[in-house]
């Protein structure tokens, strides 16, 4: 008999597991729900609240999502941890899928395709693994890479309804930013859930043409499309749109690509977030010479958006989405 998944569930379904599967008073599911994401408990023996013929019961016909590190490197340039964290089943994945089937012809995390998406408890053991290791709490979060957040909407929603529980890790969802590289149904779908969360947009190009060449989600929904979900996400929420754009070497990185972005975001409240892309072997992109970036930065902030370059952190350690893992599959 296939085992529930209780750490993926928010408390309501987990109410009701309790009361229909286990046949048990509704505050237990309260307490349970405490143990595993307030204290985060990774075995029922541990929940000495309960008694122990249901702690029986709970390790028959249920399961903790269990993640755990096999490998934390730390940058000696700047700091930066980068977890390689291992699933119950020995696949490797940060954030919310193992691998991705996106395409994007600069990121790693997609080489080896999609391996599967996470559930929602997966996804909070890697949160509960990280504050383990470090021994602190973990105060805001990315759901960046490996994977595409909204190609696994559901289970996203759940992680998320956890997360941010009273009654669960109580994380203000202001605190958390969403990447996607534009699947624009589902940010319709997002915009009608009013999270609170920012919403971050891959865009990495202003022109149908560039950017169907390096990212091949384009082709379903071109540039139009994304920014009409863009903005009906803005109207929604009233939450500013943070835009990513990797700056690649003779790609996208022109004056004449700066001209077009500035085009295409103005009138919006909006953030440009530039990042000199990272070297990925398989891909032969080229970061952008530094000139170049300063140049593009200086003509969006001359037409009056907001733009910074990101900071590379933990180039030594390859921290970049799906750099590790890769190496280490390899």
């Amino acid at each position: 008999m296939d085992r529930a998944d209780i750490s993926s569930m928010p408390l309501p379904r987990l109410e009701q597991w309790v009361t229909d599967a286990l046949g048990q008073p509704r505050f237990r599911a309260g307490q349970l729900f405490k143990w595993l994401h307030q204290k985060q408990a990774i075995s029922f023996d541990q929940m000495t609240d309960l008694p122990a013929a249901l702690r029986e019961t709970l390790a028959r016909q249920a399961e903790i999502a269990g993640v755990s590190t096999r490998l934390c490197q730390v940058s000696r340039q700047d700091g930066t941890r980068k977890y390689l964290l291992e699933l119950a089943d020995g696949n490797l994945c940060i954030s919310t899928q193992v691998g991705c089937r996106m395409g994007c012809a600069f990121c790693a995390s997609t080489l080896g395709g999609l391996v599967r998406s996470l559930t929602a408890g997966e996804m909070l053991g890697e949160v509960y693994e990280v504050q383990r290791q470090t021994g602190g709490p973990v105060d805001s979060l990315v759901l960046m890479g490996i994977g595409e957040p909204l190609d696994n909407f559901d289970s996203v929603l759940d992680f998320l309804d956890i997360l941010s529980s009273p009654q669960g890790r109580n994380m203000s969802l202001r605190h958390v930013s969403l990447s996607t590289c534009g699947l624009a149904d589902e940010i319709d779908r997002l915009a009608e859930k009013k999270l609170g969360l920012t919403l971050s947009v891959s865009l990495h190009a202003a022109d149908d043409a560039t950017r169907s060449a390096i990212m091949p989600i384009n082709k379903k929904y071109d540039i139009g499309r994304l920014m009409a979900s863009c903005k009906a996400y803005y109207e929604a929420t009233g939450r500013r749109i943070s835009y990513e754009y990797a700056l690649i070497d003779g790609v996208n990185d022109t004056p004449a690509h700066a001209d077009r972005l500035a085009r295409l975001l103005a009138g919006q409240n909006c953030h440009v977030n530039l990042i000199p892309v990272n070297p990925v072997a398989e891909r032969g992109t080229r970061r952008s010479k530094d000139s170049a970036i300063r140049a593009f930065r200086q003509l969006l902030e001359d037409r009056g958006l907001n733009a910074t370059v990101r900071r590379e952190l933990g180039s030594d350690i390859a921290a970049a989405c799906g750099q590790l893992r890769r190496a280490m599959d390899n």
